[in-house]
């Protein structure tokens, strides 16, 4: 029980640091709230899944190459790009969520925390770094029930922290006039955008590399 207890820490560690994930669940939950911001990080939790499964089976190294690298940081920067003009502009319309709200909202929160995460070079070398320390670290002690239990305990602290992210972005909406909302999401829009920039950068970079290589 210790082990899972440490390995659910591990997922929760690895979820902390600010990156477009949560930035993302801050500037969507204090505009549509908890719902929206847990399906973002949900949609991240997906993506993470995903690079969980294709490392476990062997299969994520085509991901690092530098034309698939190159691919990624450009997606990654239109989406980033997009959501965070998208942020800025509706800002000034921040308004209390209404029961109303469309499926398709929902539907599209879920879609851009896929997608950022999906599209994100760092995210993958990072699960790459991490979770392939992991699996090589715990094959050796444990059978193949064991290492999913354990690898279990990682999502497990990626959804905790996924809910406690969608529970502070809730709270700032309660808690905070719309106009203080306003200006908290026009600084996550703005960190979007830097993210999304620094993504355009990073593409830029791989493909001047690969000219001069």
């Amino acid at each position: 029980m210790n082990t899972f207890i440490s390995y659910a820490l591990l997922g929760i560690s690895l979820s902390a640091p600010i990156g477009p994930i949560n930035a993302a669940q801050l500037n969507r939950g204090m505009r549509h709230g908890f719902l929206h911001a847990w399906l973002v990080g949900l949609g991240g939790m997906i993506s993470d899944l995903l690079f969980m499964l294709l490392i476990y089976f062997g299969v994520a190294s085509f991901l690092t190459t530098p034309l698939m690298k190159t691919f990624l940081w450009l997606f990654g920067c239109f989406i980033l790009v997009y959501t965070g003009i998208e942020s800025i502009i509706g800002a000034k319309n921040l308004v209390e969520a209404k029961p109303s709200v469309k499926a398709s909202s929902k539907r599209k929160s879920f879609h851009m925390g896929f997608l950022i995460a999906i599209s994100n070079p760092l995210n993958i070398i990072f699960w790459l770094g991490i979770y392939g320390a992991v699996l090589a670290k715990t094959s050796d002690l444990y059978n193949n029930y064991q290492l999913i239990l354990y690898s279990s305990g990682i999502f497990l602290g990626i959804i905790i922290w996924d809910i406690f992210m969608a529970g502070v972005a809730s709270t700032f909406r309660k808690f905070f006039p719309p106009h203080v909302l306003s200006i908290i999401t026009i600084g996550g829009g703005i960190m979007l955008l830097g993210f999304g920039l620094y993504f355009g950068y990073e593409a830029i970079t791989f493909f001047i590399q690969g000219k001069l290589g």
